[in-house]
């Protein structure tokens, strides 16, 4: 690359900008329509070509899972006679071929993106202050990509174990990374391999998953649905939050995985007694969280501790939280609405406990009873 004088900070103008690359590359990222299998296809052959390594078989699928579960295991008399490079030589080599140095390569995608590039872009050769360079990733980062990538990565270890290929690039990792070459070779005139950034553009726009090996490579399909929650976490509510063409699903609340048996259930109609036959402590957690403490207490009953007007102490006797569950049950005298808070398990009296909710203010001294 050239050398150029270094930029310390962004025009207002180009500022304004990275909002609308973030949510363009975000939108690619997420994306639910099918993608373009004939470009995909190009762009791997494109790659393999400038690598030097002769065009590789390129197989499709509906999903990681189909990928992982039928579609690997079914060329495995292919992929054994070859070392693999998902992890060492096909997404180094692109990011080598925008470097002018070398570096030793990481053990897994993310990082050894990242890693070469941030590299590269603090080189002496780049011209973006460290500061800036900083600042303009923190910009671009979509909050919901690291996530998403960690819910379905997951989700298929769990499912797959044994089965689970950890050779694959990620096509939110990858359309993070497209977003920032987007942005520095657009607005901030890069310098970099054109050719090179075309294919890498063309990947990120037109594939989901990609297990790449010497003589095959195996390209998977987006989602077919795919919902979050205002915070940008995988949540659905009685129906997948993630799905593919072939059925494979994740059910997920508000960004944690549910197995089948709670995530195709609405969370009305979870049952309390799920949480004395629940072991895995985080789906407990989840379960009390959609069941709320009123029905829990409808539904496994509750000894009343002590009792202030209309508020009263009570404590769930089942084990089904890690510590002992203590209630403040509040009840209205107009609606007799219940309204249930949870207390620490060493208040003794219902007063303690509604000073401990209410920050420490004794009810007495409340200008105005609620």
């Amino acid at each position: 690359m050239m050398s150029q004088k270094k930029i310390k900070k962004l025009t207002p103008e180009q500022a304004a900008l990275i909002p609308g690359y973030r949510e363009k590359w975000t939108n690619i990222a997420l994306s639910t329509e099918r993608i373009d299998r004939e470009k995909a296809a190009v762009a791997i052959k494109e790659a393999y070509n400038l690598l030097g390594f002769p065009k590789p078989e390129i197989f499709f699928c509906d999903s990681p899972y189909e990928a992982m579960s039928t579609t690997l295991p079914q060329l495995q008399h292919l992929i054994i006679e070859a070392k693999t490079f998902g992890f060492s030589g096909f997404p180094s080599w692109l990011l080598n071929k925008f470097s002018t140095k070398t570096a030793k390569k990481p053990r897994n995608i993310g990082f050894e993106i990242s890693g070469r590039l941030w590299w590269e872009l603090s080189s002496e050769n780049q011209y973006l202050e460290e500061e800036l360079q900083s600042r303009i990733a923190e910009d671009l980062e979509s909050q919901i990509d690291e996530e998403l990538a960690r819910n379905i990565c997951l989700q298929l270890r769990d499912e797959l174990g044994k089965l689970y290929d950890k050779n694959f690039i990620h096509p939110v990792a990858l359309c993070s990374y497209c977003c920032w070459f987007d942005f520095l070779t657009s607005i901030l005139n890069f310098d970099t391999n054109q050719k090179l950034w075309q294919v890498f553009q063309l990947l990120g726009e037109n594939s989901g998953w990609i297990f790449p090996y010497q003589r095959v490579v195996v390209i998977c399909d987006r989602p077919t649905k795919l919902h979050f929650d205002s915070e940008q976490q995988l949540h659905r509510e009685g129906e997948p939050a993630l799905q593919f063409a072939d059925g494979y699903s994740l059910y997920a609340f508000h960004g944690t995985s549910l197995p089948e048996k709670y995530g195709k259930v609405h969370p009305n109609l979870w049952k309390a007694k799920w949480l004395l036959e629940e072991d895995n402590a985080e789906l407990r957690r989840v379960l009390i969280q959609g069941i709320g403490y009123a029905r829990i207490i409808q539904e496994l009953g509750a000894n009343e501790l002590d009792s202030y007007q209309e508020y009263t102490l009570l404590k769930i006797d089942n084990e089904v939280d890690i510590e002992p569950i203590y209630l403040l049950k509040m009840t209205c005298p107009s609606t007799k609405y219940i309204h249930a808070l949870r207390v620490p398990p060493d208040v003794v009296s219902a007063r303690e406990a509604i000073a401990w909710v209410n920050w420490g203010i004794d009810p007495e001294d409340f200008a105005v009873q609620t």
